[in-house]
């Protein structure tokens, strides 16, 4: 899926790829979970945009950049194997979650699938439509920690009418079998919905493998896109099946004085007004990727965030709490004495940065473990050996 890796990324490869991201000279990042560093082409796409807009107006600069505009459709498309017609561009990836979950035609005793480990907004939302008469149902897991497909399987019924899954959950480092759940799923009428947040930009995704019908995405996290976007794919079979909650002058078309008409793609999912500079960062930030590889980037990732698991855990009174036979760039992890916004405070005074993730992210799960609070660090391909050792070193000499 991804062209040909000339550059391995070790060595000079990641000085090379730190020094196109100026963040790299001020923080020591462990967040890349939250918002990622971006490269320097991104910043000054954004920045570009902006001027443009300030110098000749939001909607001329807008019609100037119209051929880069729908080219991001096609660059999302590549990264996710997609038609760029099942692209649809939003303000984040809960709103695009949002706007294709909510266009489920739900009805009184229909059934929804969730896991262990879903994330708090999409809970929330599912607990809403919940009062339509629907029944939410949890997954259990299995015996590593992530869902167990052979439990999805045997829950399946004619009354299930989707299947929610948080690909790799905001509280470690866990990635879900996406496409052991695609396969069970492959002849069921049930949509699959996949929240791939934190791993678009962090490993390949290929919706046909997969086998999903939508996938919310940010450009913020692993992508090292700007803030305030992100994209929705709704597989072109199913598009015309949901019709979204809210419609605007994007989503349709006002056909005659008493009728409109929706759009046959996945921009029915979109509103109007939008952050143009953004969805052109993000589109830099998409083909940036695609460029480094993304087998290259999810092997890097791997291998960073495994040494830094091995570095805490080799640390008294830490305690890793990723699960999961397959993890990826997060790693989260307890200390006996020091609560995790303490760890957190601490780490940011020597310029570390670093999350904390809490029992209203990911309730089902943390509760399940008796879990409150975690220490959050992610890594990236941009995370270097020394960096993770002086995480580790920090930790080491926490009170």
């Amino acid at each position: 899926m991804s062209p040909t890796i000339t550059s391995p990324l070790t060595g000079d490869r990641i000085a090379a790829l730190r020094a196109e991201t100026p963040g790299c000279a001020y923080v020591t990042h462990f967040n890349h979970a939250g918002s990622s560093l971006p490269p320097r082409r991104v910043l000054d796409t954004v920045i570009d945009h902006l001027r443009l807009e300030a110098e000749f107006g939001g909607y001329e600069a807008a019609d100037a950049a119209h051929d880069r505009l729908e080219a991001v459709y096609g660059s999302i498309a590549r990264l996710l194997n997609a038609n760029p017609a099942e692209i649809g561009l939003v303000e984040n990836a809960t709103r695009g979650w949002d706007m294709a979950v909510y266009a489920i035609p739900f009805q009184p005793g229909d059934r929804v699938l969730t896991t262990m480990s879903e994330y708090g907004s999409n809970v929330i939302a599912l607990l809403q439509i919940a009062r339509r008469g629907v029944t939410v149902e949890v997954i259990p897991n299995d015996e590593t920690g992530q869902v167990s497909v052979d439990a999805l399987e045997r829950m399946l019924d004619g009354r299930v009418r989707a299947v929610f899954v948080s690909h790799m959950p905001t509280n470690g480092g866990l990635v879900q079998p996406a496409d052991a759940v695609g396969a069970v799923l492959r002849d069921h009428p049930a949509l699959y919905v996949l929240d791939a947040c934190q791993t678009a930009g962090q490993m390949p995704l290929d919706v046909d493998a997969i086998g999903c019908d939508v996938l919310s995405a940010t450009s913020r996290k692993y992508l090292r896109g700007p803030r305030g976007v992100g994209f929705v794919y709704v597989r072109g079979e199913v598009i015309p099946t949901l019709v979204p909650p809210l419609l605007d002058n994007q989503a349709a078309t006002w056909s005659a004085a008493g009728a409109y008409t929706i759009r046959d793609d996945a921009r029915r999912f979109e509103n109007w007004e939008s952050y143009v500079a953004g969805r052109l960062g993000l589109g830099a930030a998409v083909d940036y990727a695609w460029e480094i590889g993304l087998e290259a980037v999810w092997d890097r990732v791997q291998r960073q965030a495994a040494m830094l698991r091995a570095r805490l855990d080799a640390l008294p009174d830490v305690t890793v709490r990723d699960l999961g036979a397959v993890r990826g760039g997060i790693v989260t992890f307890t200390h006996e004495r020091v609560p995790a916004d303490a760890i957190k405070e601490r780490l940011a005074a020597k310029k570390i940065n670093v999350s904390t993730s809490s029992v209203m992210s990911t309730r089902f799960d943390m509760e399940a473990r008796g879990l409150p609070t975690l220490t959050r660090a992610s890594v990236h391909y941009l995370t270097t050996d020394d960096e993770i050792d002086a995480l580790a070193t920090e930790v080491a000499c926490l009170p």
